[in-house]
């Protein structure tokens, strides 16, 4: 299973990190993302544990439950429905506050079903994933850094 990771520190701190990054509601607002909604509030916090998130990337469409949430440090996600074929494992959003600001890492780790090439395409889908997360953390930060 392909696991992909992005690690950017970003010059801001690690509540202002968070709080962008956790709001669910206008990930739109980030490059290659047409459209996100919260469908579902989180039990303690609006995108805390239990929020439901739908997000529109091209033509894929999936939404993300939250598994955990310790503000302003980390929060875990889990894809529940996707119209591609992909079984996701978790993903994480790790922040921790540096001398230089914020350390994000962000992690997730996904299988492609299909007999005889899932392995291939899910090396291939890889890197679509990578820069995808890359982009979101260069927009957190080009907002936060200005």
């Amino acid at each position: 299973m392909p696991t992909v990771r992005v690690r950017r520190t970003v010059r801001a701190s690690v509540d202002q990190v968070f709080d962008l990054l956790t709001d669910h509601a206008n990930y739109k607002r980030f490059r290659f993302v047409r459209d996100s909604e919260l469908v579902r509030e989180g039990q303690a916090e609006r995108n805390g544990v239990g929020a439901l998130r739908r997000v529109l990337i091209g033509p894929i469409r999936f939404e993300e439950e939250i598994t955990t949430f310790e503000r302003p440090v980390r929060m875990d996600y889990l894809i529940r429905d996707i119209n591609a074929p992909l079984e996701h494992e978790g993903g994480t959003v790790a922040l921790e506050a540096t001398g230089e600001g914020t350390e994000v890492l962000w992690s997730s780790t996904f299988r492609v079903p299909m007999r005889l090439i899932g392995g291939v395409a899910g090396s291939a889908a890889a890197p679509l994933v990578r820069v995808g997360f890359a982009s979101i953390l260069k927009d957190v930060a080009a907002r936060l850094e200005e």
